[in-house]
Formats: structure tokens, C-alpha cells, sequence
């Protein structure tokens, strides 16, 4: 008998993302065109199938199954058995959703509008023409509307409306885009879209309406008026709600901050589309793949310097977050209403609708009490939001996304671990707080939450781990947080342990693990680089830069090397003043304080008599060795920031002053040596290790003239001689001191060299050390895996000469892709650590 032609029937499981993608409508068409007999269906678990045909079919069908799926499925695992066939049976149908015990199917996350949905959403001639919730199996909303498993628009906030005839008909047929999507409605089956005009009430009161439209085209006529008239608009996305004003109206903009309680840090703009985003920032090929992928995350861009934007949008930041159109409604924003005289903005604010350091606001009753404080009107819907998810932030690398914050668009796509573990809570740290669940062999980070320093915050995140858990049926057997016992995290899970064990992870042995687990690479010796700017150390002292190594066992980690510690001054108060970080720096590299110093100058003479007393008896201060607190003191002493309104401010601008340095950013592949063009600076440098590198400390000092002798190839100046250098000693006990570093600092500044030639070669001092030191500890353990994690290594220009050098000396360099390298990656790496303790049988 011809094998190729004998009935075969198989049951198959597919695990991963395959609910809420369009995978069984994919399944029956794929069966139908092979003519295989069987069924389909979803069950909490996965998407269970039975096939029945001829084996040579079968086999098509199961190699077209993974090679063909649905561009937003992501198959973990298919698991195919035969079993005997059944005569008689013919045809191939979808069977209704059944329950089943055993982990949870992967939920999607929520993506943007898909080029078919945008082109109807525009089409007079389409029944949805215009339709702010227009959706198909390949886009719109999925995580946010998911209230259970398995994925059918029952467990979904769409329960509430019920489908019209003719979205019943599409929903129905195979041949439709639309068959099976759980979103799908048109204007006759809702949601529906609102304006309400409020006035602005400080007091945060519900209130009456004034003037509601309801009609989807007179709310959004009334939303661009109120723009126009330089309005605040809280407009209702995907995840929640978003303020909105005009880009370009410094009034509106000003207004924004001031209600919402934010000093500096940056807005993040919505552009109308590509062409009008190109108006406001470079963007090259990367830049577009993740400003138009599915995610629409907004990303870090370099601002054109005419850009048609306010100048506090983002004020003193080269860099402009960008995004565009995450949903129809959105798209509709950017454009006319018919009869309507227009105008329609090219670009909008549009940041999160909360008091700085709230969580965001999502729900319909919370709004009309919370928002009124903020936003002069609401356009708005009646569809609800079950999990609030706030805008991603991405930052592009060398054509890869760096996560800055991993939310909308990406949550709670999970990591894979190398083995099953028992149920785990990790509840993250302190600030850009996340937390992540382990099921199974499956890490779900959460959505982004938010700093965990107000109830409302707190309050959201019991909310969220309570969504998240409960939709995967998970019951925490385990938790785990960071060992810093000021936290909030930790105070919660240890009053909610209740006698389950809890896990404390050190912090920066959180992100190490979290870089690995994410990579794949659990298991593997490894040498982490966690540079940031607050971790409890194991000594009680503030930890920041540290270079850690991990065995097999990366559940115990080694302290391989760290900067040199230094008091900081009178904690928080010392964060929030980096002149008085770079004060400590200075006294510990034996330096005087004068007058000519930029941070001696920012301080109060009172000020400075009480640091120097803090200082001199050690009162009030913690030894701290954090990187991001060096980051603040060069600052400081480079005059571009002594005091900060936001977390990392200091940092950001040395950084975008770096950048300008020479011409060029600094990064291992720009040869500033040997007098380079465009480099005005000495640039005689040490290598790491052995031999010289044109990357090493550059030298600066006083006393001879331009044109005399100095390191080989140094470029000179009138007062600027190869006498002192600009470098960070390793020592061979691992300890990196800066003292050097300031010393040469201050020679360059007293010699006259430009501070962005100073703020670069700060950054190859730094990148050079790290070399130096990893290649020590590499060669001393015959390691060649490194990693760069903690929350300065979203600063661009030193991930890009850290890894470069790294490299070079034979290393494989790990760098973020999934999870953040700051906070937002820490549950993470907790509840790696707990899982291969558990696994470990050890507490």
C-alpha cells in the first residue's frame, strides 16, 4: 500500500503566543487547502488540534504550521502523537473553547493598527470608514482586554458588545480577515467614541459636563478645536489614558508641566506618520523598523535643531521620543473631519495622564475624579481597559532596540527558562517598578508600573500582580525581592508571604541574572559590568559600580571589581545635588575646594561649611560606589548640572555634551587618535591590558607651549602638555579609583580645554576601565562571556565603547534586548535567581 497515501490522524498542541493572532482561522484555511478532516480549538493551555489525511498531508500541514503562522504568533512548542483514525470523518471545523488543567497559553501583546485596517479606517466606500476601534485577527488590542483564558471575546471587555449582523457574518467566515478576531465591531455594534468638556479644577472633584458630543466625527471636530485653542486633551488609548496639547504651543505645553507636576524631564511626541515625524529628528532604517513595527514604542531620537516643536518639550535634551499612531483612534486625531474647517495638528504632546511619579490613569471613575486636575476635556470611549499598559521606550543601538521601558507592545510576552520552576512572584525594585511571575518554564515581566513611592502606586501594582497571576492561574508558591530593607517592594512581600519562603536578591546580582536569563545563557560563567546609580550592597554600603562574576551556579555571584567608595552626602538630599557628589569626589582625590570649581561655585558658603563638616566626621553619609553617582559628580564639576529636578538628569546631559565633543560621538569605531580630525584634544591614551589602545586616558597639564613634545601624538594647545592623564587606576585588588581622574579634570578645565572634550574622554576613561578590568578577571578565570547591565548603560555613547573595547580584547558582549538595563529589568533577574534556587533546593 503506498504509505504516502494511508489515512493518518494526529493530535497536536500548539504552546506560545496562538490566541488572539488569528491562529485557528489560519489552521482551518491551512487544513481546507490540504483537504485534511479534523478540528481546532483553544483551551487555557495552548490551541489543541486533531488532523486527519494521508500521512504525506499531515506532515505538509504540520512543517506549514510553524513556517506559515500568523505574523503576530509566536509558537514555543508543537507536541504532535498519532492516534487511530477515525472513519468516516470529513471536513474541518473550529470547536468551541474548552478548559484544561496545566500553565496557561502565552497572551499577546497589544499592537498597532495593521496597513489593511488603516487603509478601510480611510475608505468612504468601507462599512468601518472612520471607525475609531477598527481591528482584524492581525491587530489591536489583546492584552489590555483580556480579563481570562482562554481568548474568546466572552473573557474579553467586548463582552458588552454584541456583535451586529453583518460582524457576525465576517466573524464566522474562514475566508475573512475578521474571522475569529474577539475585538471586531463596526459604528453599528460599538464601542462608542465621546467629548466632554471640563473645566480645570485643581481640587481633582467629579463634575458635571459641559458640552458632551458623542458622534464620532463631532467629538473628534471638538478635540481639534479645543487643540487649536491650546486646550489639554485626555485622550483614552489602548493602556490608558494620555494628556495631549500642540507640540509647537509653548503656552500649552508650559500649562502641561505645571499641572502635571514635572520640572524637566522630557515629553514624548505623536507624530502624524513617518514624513512628519522626519520633521522633528533624525531617523535612519532602524529608527523607522521600530517606530513602524507593531509594538509603536516611542523612541529616543536625535532632535533636528529647527524641529517645529516647544522648546520644554524637551528642555535642554538633544534627544526628542517619538512615536506613532498606536490605534485608529489616534490615526483619526491626524486627520480631517469631513465638513469640518480643520485645522489638524502635525504633532502632539501626548504624555501619561498622572501626577508625575503616579501610575496611569486607565479607568472610566478614576478619570472623571483625577483627570479634571489635569486635562481641560476627554475624548473618550466606553470601552473598557482591564490592564492598564503605559507607552514602551526604546532607545536604537547599532540597528537593535534598547528597552528603556518594556510596556505596551511587548508585555507580558515572557522569557524562557532553561528548566520549570515552581510558581514565583518577584516584585522588582523601587523604581520603574515591574514584576514578574514564573509559571512553569515561562518568566511573564509585567507591563510597566511605575516608582513605588505613593499609595496610588502601590495600590496599582497589588492591582496588577493580582490581574496577572490570577489570568495565569498562577498561585506564588515563592517570592522574591531585593535585599535593600528600606524598600517597598520588600516590606510588601514580606507582610504578603505568608509563610511561603521569599527570596532576597541583591540588586545588581538581579541584573546580571536578568541580562543572562534573557539571552538565553542561564548557567553560563559570566562577568557582568552593573554600573547604577543605587543598590544595597551586601556591606550595608550604596553599591553602583560593580563588576560581579557568575559561575554555572548563577544563583551566587562573586564581587570581581568596583569603583572606589566615597561618602554620599546626606543620601536622597545627595542624589538630587550632584555639586555635592562631586565635592566628595574631589575631596577623596585630595583635591582643594576653590573658587574656580564649578561645583564649589554652586554651593552656598553655609552649604559648603556643612559638607565639609559631613564629609570630615562621616556624619549623614553612606559610602557609596555607584557609577551613576560619578556620572552626577563629573557633571558637576563640568558646570552642566549641579542640581537635578529628575532622576538621571545630570547624567543625560553630560552625556548629550559628550556627544558633540570633536564632531563626533565617542565609540571605540571613532579613531580620535593621533591627532584625528576633527579632535582638538590630546588623544595619547593606554590601552587595557597590554599594549596601547587610541582609546586610553587622554593627557592634560599646564606649563609648556604649543608645538612642544609631549605623549606621542598628542594634539596640543597653549597651556596643555601630556603631564597629567585622564583616567580611571585599576588596581590589582580589582578596586577602580577616580582619583586620577578628577585630578586630570581639573587640569583640563584650568587649562582651558572645551568641556565636551573633557565630557567624551570622561566616557573612554570610564569604557577603558572596564576593559581593563574585565580583561584581568577574564584571563585570571578563563572567561570570554561579558555583559553590560544597570541603568547607565542606557547612556548610549558609553554602551557603545565599553562593549567596543570588550570586543576587542575576545569577548562575546551581552547587551539588553528584551528588558530594560535599569529598574524595569530587575524582577527579572529576582525571579531567575529564585528559580535556580528552588531548582537548586536551596533557599
Amino acid at each position: 500500500m503506498n504509505r504516502s497515501a494511508a489515512l493518518c490522524r494526529r493530535r497536536v498542541t500548539v504552546e506560545g503566543i496562538v490566541q488572539g493572532v488569528g491562529f485557528r482561522p489560519f489552521v482551518y484555511r491551512l487544513a481546507t487547502e490540504f483537504g485534511i478532516a479534523g478540528f481546532v480549538g483553544n483551551d487555557a493551555r495552548a490551541v489543541f488540534i486533531e488532523i486527519q489525511g494521508s500521512e504525506r498531508d499531515v506532515e505538509a500541514f504540520l512543517w506549514r504550521l510553524r513556517a506559515d503562522a500568523p505574523p503576530l504568533a509566536r509558537i514555543t512548542a508543537v507536541h504532535a502523537e498519532e492516534i487511530p483514525p477515525l472513519p468516516g470523518d470529513q471536513g474541518f471545523r473550529i470547536a468551541a473553547s474548552r478548559d484544561a488543567e496545566g500553565a496557561r497559553t502565552l497572551v499577546p501583546p497589544d499592537v498597532a493598527p495593521c496597513d489593511d485596517c488603516v487603509r478601510e479606517l480611510f475608505d468612504p466606500r468601507d462599512r468601518r470608514y472612520r471607525h475609531p476601534f477598527i481591528t482584524c485577527t492581525n491587530c489591536g488590542p489583546r492584552f489590555s482586554i483580556i480579563r481570562e483564558l482562554p481568548y474568546d471575546r466572552a473573557a474579553t471587555t467586548m463582552a458588552g458588545f454584541p456583535m451586529c449582523d453583518a460582524c457576525a457574518v465576517e466573524y464566522h467566515d474562514p475566508a475573512d480577515r475578521r474571522f475569529h478576531a474577539q475585538p471586531v465591531c463596526c459604528p453599528d455594534c460599538g464601542p462608542r467614541l465621546s467629548f466632554i468638556r471640563l473645566p480645570y479644577r485643581r481640587d481633582g472633584k467629579a463634575l458635571t459636563d459641559i458640552g458632551t458630543e458623542v458622534d464620532t466625527d463631532a467629538a473628534l471636530a471638538a478635540a481639534h478645536r479645543a487643540l487649536a485653542d491650546g486646550l489639554v486633551v485626555a485622550v483614552k488609548g489602548i493602556g490608558g489614558y494620555h494628556l495631549a496639547c500642540l507640540a509647537d504651543d509653548e503656552r500649552a505645553v508650559g500649562v502641561l508641566r505645571e499641572r502635571k507636576a514635572r520640572a524637566g524631564k522630557a515629553f514624548a511626541v505623536m507624530a502624524r506618520d513617518l514624513d512628519a515625524a522626519r520633521r522633528l529628528a533624525e531617523i535612519g532604517p532602524a529608527e523607522e523598523a521600530a517606530l513602524t513595527g507593531p509594538a509603536r514604542p516611542i523612541v529616543l531620537l536625535r532632535r533636528l535643531a529647527d524641529a517645529p516643536v516647544a522648546e520644554q518639550v524637551a528642555p535642554g535634551n538633544p534627544l526628542i521620543g517619538v512615536m506613532l499612531p498606536n490605534s485608529p483612534l489616534h490615526h483619526l486625531l491626524f486627520a480631517l473631519v469631513p465638513g469640518a474647517p480643520g485645522p489638524v495638528p502635525d504633532a502632539l504632546v501626548l504624555t501619561s495622564a498622572n501626577i508625575s511619579d503616579e501610575p496611569i490613569c486607565f479607568d472610566d471613575a478614576d478619570a472623571r475624579t483625577r483627570l479634571p486636575r489635569l486635562a481641560d476635556a476627554l475624548l473618550t470611549h466606553d470601552r473598557p481597559i482591564h490592564v492598564p499598559c503605559d507607552d514602551s521606550v526604546v532607545r536604537v543601538v547599532d540597528d537593535h532596540e534598547l528597552p528603556i521601558r518594556r510596556s505596551r507592545g511587548y508585555a507580558p510576552t515572557p522569557v524562557r527558562l532553561p528548566d520549570a520552576a515552581e510558581p514565583i512572584l518577584a516584585v522588582g525594585g523601587e523604581l520603574k517598578n515591574t514584576f514578574c511571575v514564573v509559571a512553569g518554564e515561562h518568566a511573564f515581566a509585567s507591563a510597566h508600573v511605575g516608582d513605588m513611592g505613593s499609595l496610588e502606586t502601590l495600590t496599582a501594582f497589588e492591582r496588577a500582580t493580582a490581574q496577572l497571576t490570577t489570568l495565569y492561574g498562577v498561585r506564588p508558591a515563592h517570592l522574591a525581592a531585593d535585599t535593600h530593607p528600606g524598600y517597598l517592594t520588600r516590606d510588601w512581600a514580606e507582610r504578603n508571604a505568608r509563610g511561603r519562603p521569599l527570596h532576597l536578591v541583591q540588586h545588581h546580582h538581579a541584573h546580571a541574572v536578568s541580562l543572562l536569563a534573557e539571552h538565553g545563557r542561564l548557567g553560563e560563567p559570566f562577568i557582568a559590568v552593573t554600573f547604577d546609580g543605587t543598590g544595597h550592597g551586601l556591606d550595608g554600603a550604596v553599591w553602583g559600580g560593580e563588576v560581579l562574576l557568575l559561575g554555572r551556579d548563577g544563583h551566587r555571584f562573586t564581587r570581581a571589581a568596583h569603583l572606589r567608595a566615597v561618602p554620599l552626602p546626606g543620601g536622597d538630599a545627595g542624589v538630587r545635588n550632584p555639586c555635592r557628589m562631586a565635592l566628595s569626589h574631589l575631596r577623596a582625590a585630595g583635591i582643594e575646594w576653590t573658587p574656580d570649581l564649578p561645583p564649589v561655585a554652586a554651593c552656598e558658603p553655609v552649604e559648603l561649611r556643612v559638607l565639609h563638616a559631613q564629609l570630615t566626621g562621616g556624619f549623614g553619609c553612606a559610602e557609596c560606589t555607584s557609577m551613576g553617582r560619578l556620572f552626577d559628580a563629573v557633571s558637576s564639576l563640568l558646570g552642566v548640572r549641579h542640581r537635578i529636578t529628575y532622576e538621571g538628569q545630570a547624567a543625560i546631559e553630560l552625556e548629550a555634551l559628550a556627544a558633540t565633543a570633536g564632531g563626533a560621538a565617542v565609540g571605540a569605531s571613532q579613531d580620535r587618535a593621533s591627532g584625528a580630525a576633527g579632535d582638538p584634544v590630546a588623544a595619547t591614551r593606554t590601552g587595557p591590558g597590554t599594549g596601547t589602545s587610541p582609546h586610553a586616558a587622554v593627557a592634560y597639564g599646564p606649563g609648556e607651549e604649543e608645538g612642544q613634545t609631549g605623549a606621542p601624538g598628542a594634539a596640543h594647545r597653549p597651556g596643555m602638555v601630556a603631564s597629567r592623564t585622564l583616567r580611571i587606576e585599576v588596581g590589582a585588588d580589582g578596586v577602580l579609583d577616580p582619583a586620577p581622574l578628577f585630578t586630570g579634570l581639573v587640569a583640563g578645565l584650568r587649562a582651558g580645554v572645551p568641556v565636551a572634550d573633557l565630557a567624551a574622554d570622561f566616557h573612554h576613561a570610564v569604557a577603558d576601565a572596564v576593559a581593563e578590568a574585565v580583561t584581568a578577571i577574564g584571563a585570571a578565570r578563563g572567561i570570554r562571556l561579558a555583559g553590560l547591565t544597570g541603568g547607565v548603560f542606557q547612556n548610549v555613547l558609553l554602551l557603545r565603547a565599553c562593549r567596543d573595547r570588550l570586543a576587542a580584547e575576545g569577548f562575546e558582549v551581552l547587551t539588553h534586548r528584551v528588558v530594560p538595563p535599569n529598574d524595569g529589568g530587575l524582577a527579572l533577574g529576582q525571579a531567575a535567581v529564585a528559580a535556580l534556587r528552588v531548582n537548586a533546593k536551596e533557599e
